[in-house]
C-alpha cells in the first residue's frame, strides 16, 4: 500500500484564514485531534485544540498560531511503513500527502492506515508471529526462510529493524503460516537464533480489535 491509496477524503484541510472556532468544530465533527492548515495549496502545519486553548483566542486565524508538524508529510508513492515512521517521528496520528510539486493532496490517519493493513493477506491469513534478535552479520532472510520451510511452513511477511534495546543487533519479526511454532523455534534456536517473542493467532476469524492488536504487536508499535 502507498500513500495515494490511503488518503482519507472525508477530512478537509483548514484554510489559513479560517478562525480557531471553525478548527475546533471540525475537529469534533471529523473526530481528528489535529487538523491540517493549508494556504494556496501549501501545507503550513497542523493545529490542535490544545494549541488553540493555550492562547484562548477563538477568533484568531489558524495560520497565526504556532502550528506543528510542518515536516509531517509524505509523497503520493510513499510506502505504508514509511508513513507510520513519519507519523511516529512527528508524534502525530495524522500525516499529510503532497505531490511532486509539494502541493497538498490530502490527509492520512494512522488508524485508517492500520485498519487497511490489517485487511491484507499477511495479517488475515491464519498463522503466528515470531520475533528474533540477532547480530547484523547473522541476518540472512534466505537462511532463516530455509529453516522455516524445513518445518513445512512458510514466511508470509517480515519486518526487520534495529533492536531498540541494543543498537548493535537487529530485530526480525516474522508472520508464519502455522499456529504451532514449537518445532520452528527449536530449529532456529539450534542454529543460534535468539527467539525473544511469539504471538499465536488462535482464532482465524477474530474480530477487528483482535486483528489490530495483533498487527500492533507485529509492527512493535
Amino acid at each position: 500500500m502507498i500513500a495515494e491509496d490511503l488518503i482519507n477524503h472525508m477530512i478537509p484541510p483548514l484554510k489559513g484564514t479560517d478562525d480557531a472556532h471553525k478548527a475546533i468544530v471540525w475537529m469534533e465533527e471529523f473526530r481528528c485531534n489535529y487538523m491540517p492548515v493549508v494556504d494556496n495549496g501549501r501545507l503550513l502545519g497542523f493545529i490542535s485544540e490544545e494549541i488553540i486553548l493555550e492562547t484562548n483566542e477563538i477568533e484568531k486565524s489558524v495560520k497565526d498560531f504556532s502550528l506543528v508538524g510542518q515536516n509531517c508529510y509524505v509523497q503520493l508513492d510513499t510506502h505504508f511503513y514509511d508513513i507510520l515512521k513519519v507519523a511516529a517521528e512527528n508524534k502525530l496520528q495524522v500525516v499529510a500527502v503532497l505531490n511532486e510539486d509539494q502541493s497538498y493532496c490530502g490527509l492520512i490517519t494512522v488508524q485508517d492506515t492500520l485498519t487497511s493493513f490489517a485487511q491484507t493477506a499477511a495479517v488475515q491469513l491464519p498463522g503466528a508471529i515470531l520475533v528474533l534478535s540477532m547480530n547484523h552479520a547473522d541476518y540472512s532472510l534466505s537462511a532463516i526462510s530455509r529453516l522455516v520451510e524445513e518445518n513445512h511452513a512458510k514466511i508470509l511477511s517480515s519486518i526487520v529493524k534495529e533492536d531498540p534495546l541494543d543498537p548493535s543487533k537487529l530485530r526480525l519479526t516474522l508472520k508464519i503460516n502455522q499456529i504451532d511454532l514449537l518445532r520452528i523455534v527449536a530449529t532456529l534456536e539450534r542454529f543460534g537464533y535468539k527467539v525473544i517473542g511469539r504471538y499465536q493467532d488462535t482464532k482465524p476469524e477474530g474480530d477487528g480489535k483482535e486483528r489490530i492488536d495483533m498487527l500492533l504487536r507485529y509492527l512493535d508499535i
